[in-house]
């Protein structure tokens, strides 16, 4: 991953709160293995100083997060994300066609499931979890999902999206792990990989400010593969 000016990533900023536009491929925390891999405190820190985590994103998942700049900021924020005041937004590209217009799943989940460590569907063990799907757009042999979590389980959209019977493109854990390819022309080597990484983008999120109580919210535009690949399939 290149070097990040953390400038660039940044939506927002006061004295309590940062709101970033994270890119795929950077750790919202410190990774249990390696260490020694950036993420994003390590990022912003040096440039905003000190900042407390509120929520996360994976590694391969874009768009927009809040942290926190101060203790009474974060606690503020941990409480709005637990009393499910917040509300988030994501857009997933997935495989295959889409039948329906909106769609509730409401299925309990557990973390760590099986052997894969994924989150998986348990109605004896699980926790109440509920997420709205709506269809933006349909493509041929993909389509645009528009997801609303209204919990925020590890992997709760992909394990909800499963129970439907669909994948998000390029995820390697809950769907084939192919990217998204431009199938190649007669004098071409191999196809070009449009998207290789998972296709999930946190668009948006609401919240009350910490300090002044206002309603805000911040959206967080496609990154460039993501928005290349949705290019490709609407031509």
């Amino acid at each position: 991953m290149v070097e990040l000016d953390p400038h660039e990533i940044i939506l927002f900023d006061d004295e309590a709160i940062l709101v970033v536009n994270k890119p795929y491929g950077l750790l919202s925390l410190q990774d249990g293995y390696d260490k020694n891999l950036p993420y994003l405190s390590t990022v912003l820190e040096p440039a905003f100083g000190r900042i407390w985590m509120v929520h996360r994103l994976d590694r391969d998942t874009s768009g927009v997060m809040v942290v926190a700049r101060t203790q009474e900021a974060h606690r503020s924020l941990n409480r709005q994300f637990q009393n499910r005041q917040v509300i988030k937004i994501y857009h997933a590209l997935v495989v295959g066609s889409v039948a329906w217009q909106t769609m509730r799943v409401n299925q309990p989940l557990r973390k760590d499931g099986d052997r894969q460590h994924r989150t998986v569907i348990d109605p004896q063990r699980g926790k109440p979890a509920v997420t709205d799907f709506r269809l933006i757009e349909q493509f041929n042999g993909f389509a645009l999902i528009e997801a609303r979590p209204y919990t925020g389980y590890t992997h709760q959209i992909r394990a909800h999206l499963g129970f439907i019977s669909l994948a998000i493109a390029a995820d390697p854990l809950y769907g084939d792990g192919k990217p998204v390819c431009i199938s190649p022309s007669p004098s071409a080597v191999s196809p070009k990989i449009l998207l290789s990484r998972l296709g999930l983008h946190a668009c948006s999120l609401s919240f009350s400010h910490p300090v002044s109580n206002t309603e805000m919210t911040f959206q967080a535009a496609y990154p460039t593969d993501l928005a290349e690949t949705l290019a490709f399939l609407r031509a």
